[in-house]
């Protein structure tokens, strides 16, 4: 089977990007996996698929896959890519467009600057959110949030990092860091990932705050390992920070791929925005095999 693609990126979280508007390509793990392989594929950290809209008042449909093949809630990065390529592409005129997604309906902005922001709903911090198994974990206080103790690894190679349970939708476990150039992502993401304590995995974030509105971040994805961005990963770290009393409502994030920038009130009951680049890097078509 042969289908077209565009390759899209936004901050470096780079994404193979679908058009299922006139028809489901009906692609298996396997297909996805294969797409996303960097070697044998196009390469990319997620794929995304645009399809109709599936109720009134709804423009799209949003579909994640990560590159393991498995689908997803959401995703930041791709939502700001999601919304430029309907625009780019002809398949609507608006600046904002409303977005079905598995965890919920987003609604991103094509801005003046080139940028695209992004409404992620509300962060939620309550165990169950995520979900998170707290049980018999004493959760430390500061601020109006808290954090709670992980234990990672075996025997002499045991340690307990403190972790901020965030919910955008997807699962976030953020850790304060002295610097994020030399944080153990590579050695602990995958632990904290495959947690038991995180039934349907999580997205492992790496937080370093150089003031009240500039922070750096280094992400271990669910299902896609470190990225040079995760949107909201972002979004899950800025919150966790403001929750705990650390940062101010508008926050610059560094990451390895480039600059986000996350507001938020600290309000439970208000949604949080996210903005930054969405750019298209090249499109072609891919022959995939029917069993990679």
């Amino acid at each position: 089977m042969q289908i077209r693609f565009t390759k899209m990126q936004g901050a470096g979280n780079d994404f193979v990007v679908l058009d299922e508007t006139r028809g489901r390509l009906g692609l298996t793990p396997a297909q996805y996996r294969f797409i996303a392989d960097r070697h044998f594929g196009v390469g990319a950290d997620q794929i995304l698929t645009v399809r109709p809209s599936p109720a009134d008042g709804i423009d799209f449909e949003y579909v994640i896959h990560n590159a393991d093949g498995g689908e997803v809630e959401q995703c930041g990065n791709g939502a700001r890519c999601f919304a430029r390529y309907v625009r780019d592409k002809g398949l609507t005129d608006k600046d904002t467009i409303r977005v079905q997604t598995l965890a919920g309906v987003i609604a991103p902005r094509l801005t003046d600057d080139g940028r695209v922001t992004v409404d992620m709903g509300r962060p939620r911090f309550a165990p169950e959110a995520l979900p998170f198994d707290a049980s018999g974990l004493e959760p430390a206080a500061q601020g109006a949030g808290q954090t709670w103790p992980l234990e990672l690894g075996a025997g002499q190679e045991r340690e307990t990092v403190q972790v901020a349970t965030v919910s955008m939708g997807n699962p976030h476990a953020v850790q304060l860091v002295d610097d994020v150039d030399t944080a153990p992502v590579a050695r602990t993401g995958p632990l904290i990932e495959g947690h038991a304590r995180f039934p349907q995995r999580v997205n492992a974030g790496y937080l370093q705050i150089e003031d009240r509105a500039r922070v750096r971040l280094r992400v271990y994805e669910r299902g896609a390992g470190e990225t040079l961005a995760c949107g909201t990963g972002a979004c899950a770290a800025v919150a966790a920070g403001i929750r705990l009393g650390l940062l101010d409502a508008r926050v610059d994030v560094r990451t390895r791929g480039g600059l986000l920038t996350i507001a938020w009130s600290g309000d439970p009951a208000e949604s949080l925005f996210m903005t930054g680049p969405a750019t298209t890097v090249f499109e072609g078509q891919i022959d995939i095999p029917d069993a990679p």
